[in-house]
């Protein structure tokens, strides 16, 4: 009999180990970014589409084609072109987002960009438009993870003078990141080998679905990692 009740209990605590809490509600998570985020969406293997699989939650993505921190017009920038504008207030668990590529590249042809990187965001990562962005959603108290871009493999990317100024402006973000445990920085500079193509689409700037794939898989791993 004794035996009988020692199983019994020993079953019942592998049952709440292992067993989903039923009680616990789905991550909230949103996405804002640019066309990094968006890519691969019609064939729903876009980074918010994998990142919604592999978190088993919606997720909801509010990122635009072509959008920049820096955008001054107030229609089309309230439809999402300027990315501060694609936040929505709530009670979000996380907000992954990206951006300033756009606006490195269209806004100043990655050549003389000093000013413009200094309004996306200072050296030591306190001002600009990015902090700005950030701070919002980490006033509702979501975690913040921001997500940089993928390097050229070294096989005629058209953006392939922009890499010195992404890397700048990573490094500057990564130093917003340090600033507050409650926003991480998830670099992919490393993620595309020389001379392999297969992370990127045809056009060489924008994620095929392995990158789109491979960029939602590091963040659910920093998710991981910061909890």
């Amino acid at each position: 009999m004794l035996l009988l009740i020692r199983l019994c209990a020993a079953l019942a605590l592998c049952a709440m180990l292992t067993a989903p809490a039923a009680a616990e509600r789905p991550i909230r998570v949103l996405v804002m970014g640019d066309s990094f985020m968006t890519s691969n969406r019609f064939a729903r293997k876009s980074f918010s589409h994998v990142l919604s699989s592999l978190l088993q939650t919606n997720v909801k993505s509010k990122a635009v084609i072509g959008a920049r921190h820096l955008y001054a017009l107030p229609i089309t920038g309230s439809l999402g072109m300027n990315i501060s504008k694609q936040y929505i207030p709530g009670k979000w668990d996380y907000v992954v987002m990206n951006g300033g590529g756009n606006d490195l590249w269209l806004g100043c042809g990655c050549g003389k960009c000093t000013r413009k990187m200094e309004k996306l965001i200072s050296s030591d990562g306190r001002k600009g438009a990015i902090p700005r962005s950030v701070a919002r959603a980490r006033r509702d108290g979501a975690k913040v993870i921001y997500v940089g871009y993928l390097r050229s493999p070294g096989r005629g990317s058209p953006i392939e003078a922009c890499k010195p100024l992404g890397d700048k402006l990573e490094a500057r973000i990564s130093n917003l990141a340090a600033l507050d445990s409650g926003i991480t920085f998830v670099s992919l500079a490393d993620m595309v080998p020389y001379g392999d193509a297969s992370f990127h689409a045809l056009d060489m700037i924008h994620p095929s679905a392995k990158g789109s794939a491979a960029a939602a898989k590091r963040v659910v791993s920093a998710m991981i990692t910061a909890k």
